[in-house]
């Protein structure tokens, strides 16, 4: 096997009938699979220095790679061919860049905290960074031929838990039963005023104007319903922090219902906020829970709440 460009071909002392492996001045091994095996099996066998408890740290820590993608599957499958990298130094998250951290990811999904600011996909013609082409251009660095394919949105200025498919498959998958794939989704949001309420539920049906606003109304017969849960966290007199739980997904309806309950978004002066002290909208998507769309375990997600909306409160 012919090492890659950023390896230099130092080999370890392995059994060299099933692995070929080399170490970089970067500290990563590379080993290439000589015959089927599990992932565990195949790290136990041919990393003689390491415990179990070890290897498994590896794996929990992202530092396993199968063919570019990062893995934590214990009893994921190799197949003849395969070639599994091993990351000797951690690192200490998941940034790529300063707008865009991965918070978690494996061959088929990338979960991703967003910050504020940044588009979720181009819209148009923009020639400024997506978080779509940002991890666009990340995984195609493992592989050439990978691809991203967005599963949902959240507006420029919202912060906040996304989820990204790494297959059309996948993301159909999850697009076609969203409702039911998605078990949980809360978000931290900073209002203007104080609530008084501890918690409750809105509902109205929304619609999008011809000139491409969005509205709400008590009319079903203009536009889907929309319902959503809130939760007071804290309040002062002048701000109040809320958690906020979607049952349904309505584009811009937590803001149309921060509105219609008469405590704007802060920073949302589409949407009638007076002011905007955070330099920023405060909404931030802070839990996200689903059924992952092929091991069908129930993954779950947390963000903290932004230190700019605590500050206010």
């Amino acid at each position: 096997m012919k090492a890659p460009p950023f390896l230099c071909t130092f080999a370890i002392n392995m059994k060299t009938d099933r692995i070929k492996s080399f170490e970089s001045k970067k500290r990563e091994t590379v080993l290439e699979v000589r015959e089927s095996d599990m992932l565990m099996r195949f790290l136990q066998d041919s990393l003689k220095h390491k415990s179990r408890d070890n290897i498994k740290s590896l794996l929990r820590n992202k530092q396993v790679l199968v063919n570019g993608v990062v893995l934590s599957q214990f009893n994921h499958p190799l197949n003849q061919g395969d070639t599994v990298l091993i990351r000797w130094d951690t690192t200490a998250d998941g940034n790529i860049c300063r707008n865009l951290q991965i918070v978690y990811e494996d061959e088929y999904i990338i979960v991703i905290e967003k910050h504020a600011g940044l588009l979720s996909m181009s819209a148009g013609s923009e020639s400024y960074n997506t978080a779509f082409s940002i991890l666009s251009s990340y995984v195609k660095k493992q592989r050439l031929s990978n691809k991203i394919f967005i599963v949902h949105r959240l507006d420029r200025d919202t912060s906040g838990l996304m989820i990204f498919a790494r297959s059309e498959k996948i993301q159909s998958v999850l697009q076609k039963d969203w409702k039911n794939n998605v078990r949980e989704r809360k978000y931290s949001v900073l209002v203007e005023g104080e609530v008084e309420e501890k918690e409750g539920i809105l509902k109205s049906y929304i619609y999008e104007s011809k000139a491409l606003m969005m509205h709400s109304t008590e009319n079903p017969e203009k536009g889907d319903i929309a319902i959503t849960h809130f939760r007071t966290i804290k309040t002062n007199t002048n701000y109040s922090l809320l958690e906020v739980n979607l049952e349904t997904g309505r584009k811009n309806q937590i803001r149309l219902h921060m509105k219609d309950m008469g405590h704007s978004v802060v920073g949302d002066k589409k949407y009638g906020a007076t002011g905007n002290p955070i330099g920023r909208l405060g909404l931030h998507a802070s839990v996200l829970e689903f059924i992952h769309p092929v091991t069908k375990e129930v993954m779950r997600f947390e963000s903290k709440v932004p230190a700019k909306f605590r500050r206010l409160i």
